[in-house]
């Protein structure tokens, strides 16, 4: 392989030609892409010796790979990248794709929640792939905040929301906790959380707490401060993570190493992994980003790829994503523009719902 990474505008026009066939066969059926089928697409009259040269240097250049003897060429990881970067073409978002998305807007559904289940439901059929959605932490101002004892190690916290909203989230409690200590924190929490959010409470905790500690108990302050950690932290509830359509990562021709692999992925699904870097792998992006191949560690990716884009509050402030995930081999042009089309229809509903 070259010691620099192969540019598209550094290649000839027939290298350029022969490489996006490859590409392109390949995202089409999932098989090497030979010679001889070559000869029969390129523009210009060549034969198949001249190909498979061609084909020999982007495989030196560490852009096609040779999955077995004798066999014709697939892109690589490096190759599928210069190929969506430099040559691919977006499609238009198709009226009947359209439609199907629109379509989970249409119930009037008081519940967050139940409607991104619905468009994650809507992405994966659409594109036959598995799609991720992470909704919204719930941003209400607070009303009222208790402490539940459940065993030794074992508690809830109880969040009251002015809108109504109530969330009840175990966690393991400090050592040493008593019915008292647990009065005491919630009443210290009521007195200063009361119309703020939790993002809000997080800083808010921490002054309070430096600022009264002679008026807090110690096991009491240590058991806020475990409470707060429970709803601040970034990787906190799975649920925030809704996956459907993991049955479509699976063919009738999968390889024993495609099976494993997919296993593989299932699992992380399945434990709903790494949260908050789904969320960082859209923040501060600018639309959607394509992960393929062992580019990020998410999810197992290796030999997956996944498109990505943020969706936003009324204040512009990313506050979810949404995704699909799927083979390498993903109709990239008409994937990206289906996601970026339901970050911005999920958008605009939380902002016109705030």
């Amino acid at each position: 392989m070259s010691d620099k990474t192969p540019q598209i505008d550094d290649m000839s026009k027939r290298s350029r030609e022969v490489f996006q066939r490859v590409v392109e066969g390949y995202l089409e059926t999932g098989a090497p892409v030979g010679s001889r089928t070559l000869t029969r697409t390129l523009s210009e009259s060549v034969s198949a010796a001249t190909v498979r040269n061609v084909m020999q240097d982007l495989e030196y250049l560490g852009l096609v790979g040779s999955p077995h003897v004798s066999a014709g060429r697939v892109p690589t990881q490096l190759g599928l990248r210069m190929f969506v970067d430099g040559i691919l073409e977006m499609g238009d978002l198709g009226a009947e794709d359209r439609q199907k998305i629109d379509q989970t807007m249409g119930e009037k559904d008081t519940d967050v929640t139940a409607l991104l289940d619905r468009v994650g439901s809507a992405l994966s059929g659409v594109t036959h792939g598995a799609s991720l959605v992470l909704t919204p932490k719930h941003e209400a101002p607070i009303k009222h905040i208790d402490f539940v004892s459940l065993s030794r190690e074992r508690a809830l916290v109880v969040l009251v929301f002015a809108d109504g909203h109530v969330e009840n989230r175990l966690f393991t409690p400090p050592p040493g906790q008593t019915p008292s200590s647990m009065r005491e924190a919630a009443n210290f929490l009521n007195a200063i959380a009361e119309g703020h959010t939790l993002s809000e409470l997080d800083g808010i905790i921490t002054r309070e707490i430096a600022a009264r500690r002679q008026e807090i108990d110690a096991l009491a302050a240590e058991l806020v401060e475990s409470g707060a950690a429970i709803w601040e932290n970034k990787g906190e509830s799975t649920e925030r993570l809704i996956v459907r359509g993991r049955g479509n990562l699976l063919t009738d021709n999968e390889s024993e190493a495609d099976l494993e692999r997919i296993r593989t992925l299932f699992d992380d699904l399945e434990a709903k992994r790494d949260i908050a870097q789904f969320l960082e792998l859209a923040d501060d992006a600018d639309g959607v980003r394509i992960f393929i191949g062992s580019e990020n560690k998410l999810f197992s990716l290796s030999g997956s790829s996944l498109v990505v884009s943020p969706y936003m509050n009324a204040d512009q402030k990313i506050i979810g994503a949404v995704g699909v995930i799927g083979p390498t081999r993903l109709n990239y042009g008409r994937i990206v523009p289906i996601v970026n089309y339901t970050a911005q229809l999920v958008g605009k509903m939380i902002a016109d719902r705030s």
